[in-house]
């Protein structure tokens, strides 16, 4: 008899390790490193990027935070000073996005390339996924320095396997309609075109991260 009661209760174990529901993934954690472009400059905190980039991802179905690591006037330079701070939350993904303020102030894009190889290197040394938002230079600087600051991006994605989309402000750049009167800081409209483009890309990165699946 106690051989058989023994056997039920082994059972019914056994039926309830197989009945118990998956356990819920855990809320992808994102960091977006940036400067003014990211902190949302001239904008309430709720119409910045990152804010309007995690509502969209919320709406588009994924459990994700995204963490606003934008400061103001900051350059690549000051985003290498900061970064283990930043990685010390230990983000799933991050998204980089610096260099407009080395192009705008003329820095010698070898050391914009230096910065930003040593932030990779940093980033994937963490196991963060990354996610490099390039820039291009003003026309101010000359042919020679466009053409040098315009290739770090692509050759570093190609070089450290980063995914990358070209032109943060792709769609935006230029277009008084979707930008402050500075002529440099999306408005909330020009945000959201900001937005449109990249939060696709950001999807498919976060949904492929072994905690983003149930």
């Amino acid at each position: 008899m106690r051989r058989y009661g023994l056997f039920i209760l082994a059972s019914l174990a056994a039926a309830g390790a197989v009945a118990a529901p998956p356990a819920k993934a855990r809320t992808v954690q994102i960091v977006d490193i940036g400067d003014s472009l990211t902190a949302g400059h001239g904008l309430p905190a709720n119409e910045a990027f990152p804010t309007q980039l995690q509502a969209r991802l919320r709406r588009d179905g994924l459990d994700v935070r995204v963490v606003n690591a934008g400061v103001s006037g900051d350059t690549t330079a000051g985003g290498l000073a900061r970064l283990d701070w930043v990685l010390a939350d230990k983000p799933d993904l991050v998204i980089l996005a610096l260099g407009a303020n080395d192009a705008l102030r003329g820095i010698d894009p070898a050391t914009v390339r230096a910065n930003l190889a040593a932030m990779i290197a940093k980033i994937q040394a963490s196991g963060a996924k990354l996610l490099l938002l390039g820039m291009l230079a003003p026309p101010n600087w000359g042919k020679a320095y466009d053409e040098a600051f315009d290739r770090i991006y692509p050759d570093l994605a190609r070089a450290r396997d980063v995914p990358l989309y070209p032109f943060f402000l792709k769609g935006v750049a230029m277009n008084p309609a979707l930008n402050q009167p500075d002529g440099l800081h999306p408005n909330a409209k020009g945000v959201g075109v900001l937005v449109d483009h990249i939060a696709p890309l950001v999807a498919r990165l976060a949904a492929s991260l072994p905690q983003a699946k149930s």
